[in-house]
């Protein structure tokens, strides 16, 4: 059984967890944008935490479930609709064979991710779904080609629904409201400082952490380029050395880059630290115009915060 897209939007990517174990090769992780959402929307259709999804940007999605099966959505407040009611993200539905799911524009965050139970059937390519165009791996193809109209993507059908019918969307799961983030136009976001980062100058270091930067429009799911205060690093022979997610690069012209899922490897820019996991996923929401501002957070408080969210998501019982 199968799901048809009528209209994609800017962008939509199969993603699971990512590409592992294949940086030295140059081949990068990928995954979802928006880790957070991407766990909870798997978590209310209880999925392997791995389950392929449809990772939606900006919104302007349509699609046609063609089985019965039990859908969830998560992250951005598209404006969603089934068979032409509406529904909100941070649920889960049931679906039957012939229900449309549209979404209009984003109206609070950029990303919004779309599960259904067992997750979308794929071939994996180095043990992955998740979509890289820029390595043309994963994805519907295997090529890394993003979603285009038309596109057919098999999914179970669940037998226990075969019998029934709805005439309005009925929900199934929600996610407690304390776990649903709120995407502000502004956020703060902690920095483990590593790197180069005793290259910069105090004054640097100071500036970096003191100034409010806005996410420009120069974004995308390699990295997420800032605006604001320029900062300088002292060195500027560095050797090319591997790139981890959410490192923070400092370019000749002193602004800012993010580098996300999508990142290149390697690189030689000057890095002052580096985005703690958990601030990725709310970076990953901000619009072009937000606005961001660093501050200093330790090493060992932010390893422990992801093995409890880790904790959380493998126990937790929606």
């Amino acid at each position: 059984m199968t799901l048809r897209i009528h209209s994609t939007g800017p962008l939509a990517l199969l993603q699971d967890k990512g590409r592992y174990g294949h940086q030295s090769v140059g081949v990068t992780p990928g995954g979802p944008m928006d880790e957070h959402a991407f766990d909870w929307a798997n978590k209310l259709v209880d999925n392997d935490l791995n389950a392929t999804q449809i990772e939606i940007t900006l919104g302007q999605f349509s699609c046609t479930f063609y089985a019965a099966n039990t859908m969830a959505l998560t992250g951005a407040d598209m404006g969603a609709k089934l068979n032409n009611e509406a529904i909100s993200p941070w649920q889960s539905y049931a679906i039957n064979a012939g229900d449309k799911l549209e979404m209009s524009i984003a109206q609070s965050g950029l990303r919004a991710y779309l599960a259904v139970s067992g997750g979308f059937k794929v071939e994996t390519i180095l043990g992955s779904s998740a979509t890289v165009t820029r390595d043309g791996l994963g994805g519907n193809d295997g090529k890394g080609t993003p979603l285009t109209v038309n596109s057919l993507i098999r999914y179970s059908v669940d037998v226990s629904q075969l019998s029934t019918s709805f005439s309005e969307p009925r929900l199934r799961k929600q996610v407690p409201s304390r776990f649903i983030p709120s995407y502000d136009r502004h956020i703060n976001i902690g920095v483990i400082p590593s790197y180069q980062y005793e290259d910069f100058l105090i004054a640097d270091r100071e500036r970096f952490f003191s100034s409010i930067y806005t996410v420009s429009a120069n974004i995308d799911r390699m990295g997420y380029r800032l605006s604001g205060e320029a900062i300088h690093c002292q060195r500027n022979n560095l050797i090319s050395e591997g790139i981890a997610l959410g490192a923070i690069q400092i370019p000749s012209d002193g602004q800012p880059i993010v580098l996300m899922r999508d990142r290149q490897t390697i690189g030689g820019y000057p890095k002052i630290g580096c985005v703690v996991h958990a601030d990725i996923s709310r970076l990953a929401q901000c619009l072009p115009g937000s606005t961001v501002q660093f501050y200093e957070k330790e090493l060992y408080c932010s390893e422990a915060e992801l093995m409890i969210q880790r904790q959380f998501f493998t126990s937790y019982s929606s």
